[in-house]
């Protein structure tokens, strides 16, 4: 299949190995070969930026510098509504900015001890991407998906990453690491933007 928009090969403002499988499985039906920064030498770009669009920009224009490549940047969190939106843009690093490792299973925990007192337990994952066609780019495409779901205590699943093993899907009875991962590709926040971002490019095609 020829590729969308005439982009061919694209950095992922990213060296999240979980992302990377996530995002390449579902461009590579449209004919876009993602790469992910780290292997063309691309530095990790700060993320001071107090909202997901503001931090998503920052890094695709800077692996576009970088590379002079069209570069993909995603930022997305877990934001759970009894904790007013929080982990939210500070998902990665949950537990670390309270003196705890900068861990998934670190994130988790903090998260279950932080919901303990809480009986509202609705959440969703939410995604920015942004796709940056160059370092300059005027009009950057900007897609957003939102995944609805409920915080468990108890981790179930095996796959996926972050929080997914304590995000709870009532309608599918299963949490997001109890997906397979074709099926989370098929549901998932990113997959929703992704599907948005593509759509868009063709419009343009």
């Amino acid at each position: 299949m020829s590729d969308v928009n005439g982009l061919g090969r694209v950095v992922l403002a990213s060296n999240n190995a979980g992302k990377l499988r996530e995002f390449a499985s579902l461009l590579d039906a449209a004919g876009i070969e993602l790469i992910a920064q780290g292997e063309l030498g691309v530095p990790e770009a700060p993320e001071p930026h107090p909202t997901f669009v503001e931090n998503a920009l920052a890094k695709a224009r800077h692996a576009a510098t970088f590379t002079g490549l069209p570069a993909l940047a995603d930022d997305s969190g877990l934001c759970v509504r009894a904790l007013n939106g929080a982990p939210g843009v500070y998902s990665a690093r949950y537990a670390s900015m309270s003196g705890g490792a900068k861990s998934d299973a670190a994130n988790n925990a903090k998260l279950v001890a932080d919901l303990a007192q809480h009986t509202d337990r609705r959440a969703y994952y939410f995604c920015v991407l942004v796709l940056a066609r160059h370092a300059d780019d005027p009009e950057p495409l900007i897609a957003e998906g939102r995944w609805h779901g409920e915080v468990i205590d108890a981790p179930r699943g095996a796959n996926g990453f972050g929080y997914d093993p304590h995000f709870f899907l009532p309608t599918l009875d299963a949490t997001a690491a109890e997906l397979d991962p074709a099926r989370k590709n098929a549901l998932s926040h990113r997959a929703l933007a992704l599907r948005e971002l593509l759509q868009r490019l063709k419009e343009l095609a």
